[in-house]
């Protein structure tokens, strides 16, 4: 990894502010989020917290500074989905095409593989080549499309998506641990 680069869980406190300001423009601008309003840091920390209960949450620094960050959360709330889950990656944009994403997703799988998970689900609003180009290149593949599934900044949107398997018994799994530093 460069010098001063590092990924670490992230602290709710500490670093919900970094991922607020990184995750707004998403929300209120553009599409890769369907939320319309974006969450200040509190609501981001409250987030953050939710999510470490049961799956990672972490953060990139460079030298200090939040670069971006990834997590990921249940696919489905019924019990047949707990190894599955959906991962996200967001990216300052100051940091794009740096390998941030690659970097944080590289952890996050191998935190997700080490805690029992076995599918990775990503969904991505239609069109978005760097977020497709970066899913694919680390391993994911498309398993479909939800065509105007969600209407945003005057149009309907298509959300594609895409699986990884991390791999696992055939057979009956155990079951998914707790989040593993």
């Amino acid at each position: 990894m460069t010098p001063g680069v590092t990924i670490r869980s992230a602290v709710p406190d500490r670093d919900a502010a970094a991922c607020a300001a990184i995750y707004a423009p998403h929300a209120a601008d553009g599409t890769a989020s369907f939320e319309e309003v974006a969450p200040g840091a509190a609501e981001m920390a409250d987030r953050i917290r939710r999510v470490q209960v049961a799956h990672p949450w972490l953060v990139e620094e460079d030298d200090g500074d939040v670069t971006g960050y990834a997590y990921a959360s249940p696919h489905s709330p019924r019990p047949a989905y707990r190894w599955s889950v959906d991962v996200a990656v967001y990216v300052h944009p100051d940091h794009h095409r740096r390998g941030v994403g690659r970097r944080l997703y590289d952890e996050l799988f191998a935190r997700l593989r080490r805690q029992g998970f076995r599918t990775l689900c990503a969904g991505i609003t239609l069109p978005n080549p760097g977020s497709v180009g970066l899913h694919e290149a680390v391993g994911f593949t498309p398993v479909g499309v939800f065509e105007r599934v969600g209407w945003k900044h005057g149009a309907w949107r298509d959300v594609g998506w895409w699986q990884l398997d991390l791999g696992g018994p055939d057979g009956p799994p155990p079951e998914p641990g707790p989040p593993v530093p």
